[in-house]
Formats: structure tokens, C-alpha cells, sequence
């Protein structure tokens, strides 16, 4: 799947902003790109599209200079040299957008976005996802249910999905399914349903999946979503 060059253009300046560059950086600068902050309290290596940007305080940005790209995406690699700064760590992870509406067969999804839902749904997924998605968190959350035969009874919530609003830009998807739930489509579906919802509002949704974790990549796929990048970061400080 390609994006549209437009899709792009508009990628790039979101992410040019969240690093830290002027507008236009990441897509008219070098392939690899620095940007410092001696206060920044993440050290994060990025590619989009072929270009790497390094963020972070000087000192990294003096160590990482050295380096290749293969050995900057590496996690260890980012923890090995900020250990000395109290590097903790948060992850590697994919980067995938997407511009065109995802389509699923079947009967349209029926969903809430009531908060007690979410809570129950987040209780029944292991705390590692819990943690990642954030569903409970985000901005614009969506719950697939299913309402059952009883009209009476309390509808059970099959997977969720939801996103949050980056640079006025970018609606960063987030997914959770139970492990009970998974391989019966309901993380495409609702997340269809979030994807449908933030490029009604002029967003450009983004589906980011930790590299181990290779079901949210086969969700981001089949919901349409292209692979442009990666992440890989670690948090500074006591």
C-alpha cells in the first residue's frame, strides 16, 4: 500500500514538529537529521520515509553521530548510552499511516464510547497492553460490543480503539483486544471505526505496534494502514 505524496508532506511536517525542527525539516533536510535539547526527557531515534532524526541532549547527539542507523534503532543500543543519564526503557516500535477509509465485510460495528466500558474492557486484556494502548486515556475512544439476545442485559465489550489529536495533525490510533477476543476480527472492526471517524475530521490516522508484537502489526495491515518508519526511545532522569 502507498500513500498519497500529499499524505506525506503532511506526515513529515506533524513528525518535524514533534521532534523539534522547523516546518519542512524532515522532508527537505539530509538523511540523517539531529535535533538537540539538553532538556528533552526522551531520547528517541526515528525514521519516516527514509530520513533519521536523533532527539535528544547534546551529549547523546555527539555519541550518536558515530553511529549507523541499524545500530540506533536498536534499543540497547539507546539504553547502553544513556545509562549513565538514568536511561529507562520504553520500547521500539513501527510506524504506520494511512490515508484511504479501511474496509471490513459484515454488519456495521456497533460501539460506545461510555467510560465504564473501556474500564471493563481494560480489565479483561493483560496490563502490558493496557499500558501501551491507553485506551482509557485517549481523547476519542470507541468500544465494540456485543448487546446480546437480552435487551435488558449490560452489553459485553469486545475490543476497543481510540485516538488522540498530535500537532493538529496526526490521530494516534490506539487498539486493545482481550486475549479470549483475538482472531475473530474485532480489532479491525473497531478500529475501523476510529480510523473512519479521525479522517472525518481532517486527521491523518497513525497506528503505532512495538516491533514483538506482531498481531497489532497484522491489525495495522489489514485496516490499510502502510509501514513508514520507526521509534525507538527511552525515558532520561532519575
Amino acid at each position: 500500500m502507498e500513500l498519497d505524496p500529499g499524505t506525506v508532506s503532511i506526515i513529515q511536517l506533524a513528525w518535524s514538529r514533534l521532534l523539534g525542527l522547523d516546518d519542512g525539516t524532515i522532508a527537505e533536510g539530509s538523511d540523517r537529521l539531529y535535533s538537540i535539547d539538553d532538556d528533552a526527557p526522551v531520547l528517541t531515534f526515528v525514521t519516516l520515509f527514509g530520513r533519521e532524526v536523533l532527539r535528544g541532549p547534546g551529549w547523546a547527539i555527539d555519541a550518536g553521530r558515530s553511529m549507523s542507523g541499524t545500530e540506533l534503532r536498536s534499543h540497547s543500543t539507546l539504553l547502553t548510552l544513556s545509562r549513565e543519564h538514568g536511561g529507562r526503557g520504553l520500547g521500539e516500535a513501527q510506524l504506520y499511516f494511512c490515508d484511504d477509509l479501511p474496509r471490513f465485510e459484515g454488519p456495521p460495528a456497533v460501539v460506545s464510547g461510555e467510560a465504564s466500558l473501556v474500564r471493563e474492557l481494560e480489565r479483561r486484556c493483560p496490563p502490558d497492553d493496557v499500558a501501551e494502548a491507553g485506551l482509557a486515556a485517549v481523547d476519542h475512544p470507541f468500544v465494540l460490543v456485543d448487546e446480546g439476545a437480552d435487551p435488558d442485559a449490560r452489553p459485553t465489550p469486545l475490543a476497543g480503539a481510540g485516538y488522540d489529536i498530535w500537532q493538529g495533525i496526526l490521530a494516534h490510533i490506539a487498539v486493545i483486544t482481550p486475549p479470549e477476543e483475538r482472531r475473530k476480527g474485532y480489532a479491525g472492526r473497531v478500529a475501523a471505526v476510529a480510523v473512519e471517524d479521525a479522517m472525518a475530521a481532517g486527521l491523518v490516522p497513525q497506528w503505532r505496534a512495538r516491533t514483538d508484537n506482531t498481531a497489532s502489526q497484522r491489525t495495522a495491515r489489514r485496516a490499510g494502514f502502510a509501514f513508514a518508519g520507526t521509534q525507538t526511545s527511552v525515558l532520561l532522569g532519575a
